[in-house]
């Protein structure tokens, strides 16, 4: 097996095994157009969206990568997931990619309207599960990845989750070159979805501030916020992140405080580069993402590299 064929690309039809992470407010049509077409699968954040917004941003995929696969990832907890998962069938969307809860009500139709279906899952008893709900492959992101995360590294949760299920598995969360890939397809991994590094692809519309800030961050400049909200949440090092860090510390922000200051706060980030009061969402690799560059340089890139380090 080569890094370049596995059970993923077949399953897709991609060249490379490899999915842009589905981050809400990020992930659009320029980045999830520039990583298909680049071979990859770009994936459009539905996040808590308005459905004529994602119809638009599905359209306009759709008409910049001519045929090739893109995906559509949904968060459960949305409020109008129900909506989303009856858009992705209806304007045709080839893969569906789940987060933050299970997408089993959903699957039976998401499956007669021929979608491709990849849950994101932090444990093995969830893979198991979305397994037997007739997921077709299933994506383990461990703790080192941005935003929202499990308790569980990479490390420790990819050969685990390969271990318990028959259907390919996905490794996420840390991985930002060749070496990454490499090391996840020793772990049993049959493709990669990476996150941060996509940060710093020029099609990402991110705020400037915010790619100054992923290209320029040390290995030591992540945070996770909110643990005691029970949605725990990597972050680039800010004064607004280590705010929040204190407050959850020492007990001067309640959970209840920390949700309302944190309520709109990745759109600040995203959109106004506000440091004030933005949450920049990033993984614990950002200390290796050093330059600004096309999406496609990173993936061709990426696998050269797997590929010498496999070969030896």
């Amino acid at each position: 097996m080569t890094t370049t064929k596995t059970r993923i690309t077949e399953l897709l039809g991609i060249k490379y095994p490899i999915f842009q992470g589905g981050m809400a407010w990020i992930a659009e049509h320029t980045l999830a157009s520039a990583v298909s077409n680049a071979g990859g699968l770009g994936i459009i954040a539905g996040g808590s969206a308005p459905i004529d917004y994602l119809r638009d941003q599905i359209r306009q995929t759709k008409a910049a990568v001519n045929g090739k696969p893109f995906g559509v990832n949904i968060m459960l907890m949305s409020p109008n997931a129900d909506d989303l998962a009856q858009l992705v069938i209806d304007e045709g969307v080839p893969v569906v990619t789940t987060g933050a809860g299970n997408p089993g009500k959903y699957m039976a139709a998401w499956k007669e309207a021929g979608i491709k279906v990849i849950p994101v899952v932090p444990s093995v008893a969830l893979a198991k599960r979305m397994e037997r709900a007739g997921a077709d492959a299933v994506i383990a992101e461990g703790t080192e990845s941005g935003g929202h995360i499990g308790e569980n590294t990479t490390m420790c949760l990819v050969p685990q989750v390969v271990d318990a299920v028959e259907i390919p598995v996905i490794a996420a969360g840390g991985i930002a070159d060749g070496r990454g890939i490499a090391a996840s397809f020793m772990l049993g991994a049959e493709g990669v979805q990476l996150g941060t590094r996509f940060l710093a692809a020029e099609e990402c519309q991110i705020n400037p501030v915010y790619k100054e800030l992923v290209v320029k961050a040390k290995d030591t400049d992540s945070i996770v916020t909110g643990r005691y909200t029970g949605h725990p949440c990597r972050n680039v090092k800010t004064k607004f992140s280590k705010k929040l860090a204190s407050g959850e510390a020492n007990g001067t922000i309640t959970p209840e405080e920390f949700e309302e200051i944190t309520l709109g706060s990745l759109r600040k980030a995203v959109q106004d580069g506000n440091l004030e009061e933005g949450s920049f969402l990033c993984g614990a690799i950002a200390g290796m993402v050093k330059k600004v560059e096309p999406a496609k340089d990173m993936i061709e890139e990426m696998f050269t590299e797997a590929e010498k380090l496999l070969g030896k």
